[in-house]
C-alpha cells in the first residue's frame, strides 16, 4: 500500500498534482486544500496517499496531512453512498476541522452545502460517522490548548464562525480557511477560542 510519495512536483492544477520519482511519474488526485499548499513546481513535495481501487480503475489521492488522508479513507469507506469524487469534492469545499466538526455537532445544513451532498446523504454522515468522533470520550476534532490543556469548545466554535463569516457575505471555501487559520493563531497564544474572537481575527486577515 501506497502511504506517501515524495519526489519532484512536475505539473500541478486544483485537483491533480503529477510527482516524478525515481523516473516514474504519479498521477494523484487532490482537494482545493491541498493544492493551495503546494510548492512551486520542480520543487520537492510530500503528499500524504491513499491508492482506490476499482475494476475498472486505479487511482492514487493525496493530501498534505496525513489526518486529511485518514479523513478521506472513513469517509469512502464507512459512509454509504460516497465515493472518493464526491469525498475529495467536500474537502476542497471545507477543511478536515470544520467537517468533522460538522458531523460531531449533528449539522446536516451545513454538511449539505458541500457539492454533491444533499440532505438525506448529510444525515447519513452524521449517523454512520459521528460515533467514530468520539473516543474516551473526546471528540476526535478536539484541539489541544498550549501545555497540554484541552479547547473542547474549539469545534463548536470554528462551525460557528465559519457560519458567522458566511452570513457577513464570505464564501464558504473562504471563511473556513480564514477561520481555520485564526483559531490555530488564537491557540497557539493560548487563548481561549470563542467564536467572536475566531470572527474579528478571521476579517482582520
Amino acid at each position: 500500500m501506497i502511504v506517501a510519495i515524495r519526489g519532484r512536483l512536475a505539473y500541478s492544477t486544483p485537483i491533480l498534482a503529477v510527482v516524478e520519482t525515481g523516473g516514474l511519474f504519479y498521477e494523484v488526485n487532490i482537494p482545493v486544500t491541498t493544492a493551495e499548499k503546494l510548492p512551486c513546481t520542480g520543487e520537492e513535495v510530500l503528499l500524504h496517499t491513499l491508492a482506490v481501487y476499482r475494476e475498472d480503475s486505479q487511482s492514487l489521492y493525496g493530501f498534505s496531512r496525513a489526518e486529511e488522508r485518514d479523513f478521506f479513507k472513513t469517509l469512502v469507506e464507512k459512509v454509504s453512498g460516497i465515493g472518493p469524487k464526491i469525498a475529495l469534492n467536500m474537502m476542497s469545499r471545507m477543511s478536515v476541522e470544520t467537517l468533522k466538526a460538522g458531523i460531531a455537532a449533528g449539522d446536516v445544513a451545513m454538511l449539505s452545502k458541500c457539492p454533491g451532498i444533499g440532505n438525506k446523504t448529510a444525515q447519513r454522515l452524521v449517523v454512520e460517522l459521528r460515533d467514530a468522533m468520539f473516543s474516551g470520550g473526546q471528540t476526535l476534532t478536539a484541539q489541544r490548548m498550549p501545555g497540554g490543556a484541552p479547547a473542547e469548545a474549539a469545534p463548536n466554535c470554528l462551525r460557528d464562525a465559519v457560519a458567522a463569516l458566511a452570513a457577513l457575505g464570505m464564501k464558504i471555501p473562504d471563511a473556513d480557511k480564514y477561520a481555520s487559520a485564526a483559531l490555530s493563531s488564537i491557540l497557539s497564544e493560548g487563548a481561549e477560542p470563542t467564536t467572536e474572537a475566531i470572527v474579528k481575527r478571521a476579517l482582520t486577515r
